[in-house]
């Protein structure tokens, strides 16, 4: 349980910096000047996608479990590390506008929402598939989350030009790569 929290935690923090829900949260936080209902939106929001995501790992696991599966997932970490690589960028056109909802129910619908099929909900399926644990991979793939997000809602545009985005995406692809190695080797039998 431990190792899931702690991989998914790392994973999911280094996936998360330059990504496109973190400009969002930048964008929401310059938008609103309101951290706070910011933060539980997108606290809210990572809990129910990310759990979702565990959980269809874990189940897709439980149905699937055998060398060919375990072949896919690792296949799957690999690609990964190759989709960290790639700069996200957040168009204009897909900030929120600001809602009669306020900041907490639009941060909250908007993180949900663009995080669909982002790098690290599909990172969070994986995780779910190779731990088969769901809570203890929402827990880590959330704290991974907030440990990104919160500073970019707290410092906005100051921590996007101090950050070297393109070391953080290859130590974040480097770690894709080893747990996607790491698990061909496993499921092989040389480990």
């Amino acid at each position: 349980m431990l190792e899931a929290l702690l991989t998914s935690t790392t994973i999911v923090a280094l996936a998360e910096i330059g990504d496109k829900t973190q400009l969002l949260a930048i964008v929401l936080a310059a938008r609103f000047k309101r951290p706070m209902p910011i933060i539980l939106g997108i606290l809210v929001a990572t809990l129910a996608n990310h759990f979702l995501a565990a959980l269809l790992g874990s189940v897709a696991a439980g149905w699937f479990d055998g060398p060919a599966f375990r072949y896919a997932v690792a296949v799957g970490f690999l690609a990964m590390a190759a989709w960290t690589l790639v700069p996200d960028k957040f168009d204009d056109d897909e900030a929120p506008s600001v809602s009669r909802g306020g900041a907490f129910l639009t941060t909250l619908i908007a993180f949900f929402l663009v995080e669909m099929g982002d790098k690290t909900q599909v990172a969070t399926i994986a995780l779910g598939a190779r731990y088969h644990d769901a809570i203890a991979v929402t827990a880590g793939t959330t704290l991974g989350m907030m440990l990104a997000n919160v500073p970019a809602v707290l410092l906005g545009g100051e921590l996007v030009k101090r950050v070297p985005l393109g070391v953080v995406r290859t130590v974040a692809a480097v770690l894709f790569a080893a747990l996607g190695l790491w698990l061909l080797l496993a499921t092989a039998g040389i480990l």
